[in-house]
C-alpha cells in the first residue's frame, strides 16, 4: 500500500494550532459588555382595511338538489340559484366540482350538473367558495 496516504482526522490537536488572529469571533471578547437584544415587541394587532382584494365570505344562498326523474334511475347533483355570478365563474366552480367528484357534469340553463349523489362534496366546495349551499327539493 506504498503511495497511499490517508487524510489526518481533525480534532482537538488542530484546534490549538490555529493562530489567535484567525479566530472570527475573537474581536468580541475585547469589546466588553454588549447589550442584548431587541426587546420583544408587543404583537400588533391587525389593521381593518377594506374588503377589495378579499374573497367575499357571503356571496348568497345557492340551492343544491339531487334529481332521478327522467335520467333513467341515475341521481344528479344540481347546483342552481346563484345570484350575481357570471358565467365564467360558474364553469370554473363546475370543473372544481367535477374534479374534487371525480365524475362528470355540465352547466345548463345556469345551472350546473354533476353526475351522481356528490351533495355533500358539492357543499364543501361551494362553501369555500363563500356561498351559502342549502339542501333542497328530492
Amino acid at each position: 500500500m506504498k503511495g497511499m496516504s490517508r487524510k489526518k482526522k481533525r480534532g482537538a490537536e488542530d484546534a490549538d494550532e490555529q493562530p489567535e488572529g484567525n479566530h472570527p469571533f475573537g474581536a468580541l471578547d475585547g469589546l466588553g459588555k454588549l447589550p442584548s437584544g431587541p426587546e420583544a415587541a408587543p404583537p400588533i394587532a391587525p389593521v381593518k382595511t377594506s374588503k377589495r382584494g378579499q374573497k367575499n365570505t357571503n356571496r348568497g344562498r345557492v340551492d343544491i338538489v339531487r334529481q332521478k326523474a327522467g335520467r333513467g334511475g341515475k341521481a344528479v347533483t344540481i347546483v342552481k340559484n346563484f345570484k350575481g355570478i357570471g358565467l365564467p365563474e360558474k364553469q370554473e366552480l363546475a370543473k372544481k366540482m367535477r374534479k374534487a367528484c371525480g365524475v362528470g357534469g355540465t352547466m345548463k340553463d345556469g345551472c350546473i350538473e354533476i353526475q351522481g349523489d356528490k351533495r355533500d362534496e358539492v357543499k364543501r366546495i361551494l362553501e369555500e367558495a363563500g356561498f351559502n349551499p342549502v339542501f333542497s327539493g328530492g
